[in-house]
């Protein structure tokens, strides 16, 4: 009997003088758990341009997911927010951990301007809000390294079964206490909704929901 192939769960080291990432924690919470009857393996990636897209691309080899999400911190947002497209561009407001600073390049030269997520991203938005969890379907993954794993998971994926995309999760409120009127979690609720987005990912059949999920501005 063919064995189960597993969900690759990934979230990143700490950064931006932060001394914990909730992406990580959830990730590492999750790590071995069983859901939808597929093992879950976490790898955690560095908050890196240079060395993120590597690590993951040998995670990628070595676990051949038959599922990936990919999650990262996004401080300011208050929900779970599922991506829903990843652009060619890396453009850094701050340094990432090895101090590179890259403007204005592409992740990919010659790759597509963008890649979209192949989750079901309304139909996780709408679970996640039926079990109480705050979460949105965002039209930005940002410029930072987040896009940059998130465009270099499709790019890496393109044309291959496997669903693959990614999620935002909020501050810690540990971590939002030093920005007054910042937006913030329980770190068990976002492992629960989490849990949600791989349980959805991993049994939706047939098309997306059909429902408003898009912004104005």
């Amino acid at each position: 009997m063919a064995s189960v192939r597993p969900i690759l769960l990934t979230g990143f080291e700490p950064f931006g003088g932060e001394a914990v990432n909730p992406s990580w924690l959830i990730a590492s919470a999750l790590d071995g758990e069983t859901i939808a009857g597929r093992p879950v393996v976490a790898q955690r990636l560095p908050t890196e341009f240079r060395r993120s897209l590597p690590v993951l691309r040998a995670a990628l080899r070595r676990h051949a997911p038959s599922l990936v999400v990919a999650l990262g911190q996004a401080g300011g947002r208050g929900e779970l927010s599922v991506e829903r497209v990843a652009i060619n561009v890396d453009d850094a407001r701050i340094p990432d951990n090895a101090g590179a600073s890259p403007i204005d390049v592409p992740v990919v030269r010659g790759g597509p301007a963008a890649h979209f997520s192949t989750l079901p991203v309304k139909a996780i938005v709408a679970a996640l809000r039926a079990r109480g969890v705050p979460a949105a379907v965002s039209q930005s993954a940002g410029t930072f390294v987040c896009n940059h794993v998130f465009y270099g998971l499709q790019q890496a994926l393109a044309g291959t079964r496997v669903r693959s995309g990614f999620v935002h999760v909020p501050s810690l409120p540990e971590q939002a206490v030093a920005r007054p009127g910042e937006p913030s979690l329980p770190l068990a609720t976002m492992i629960d909704g989490v849990r949600e987005v791989l349980r959805v990912a991993a049994t939706h059949r047939g098309p997306d929901l059909r429902e408003g999920g898009g912004a104005v501005s």
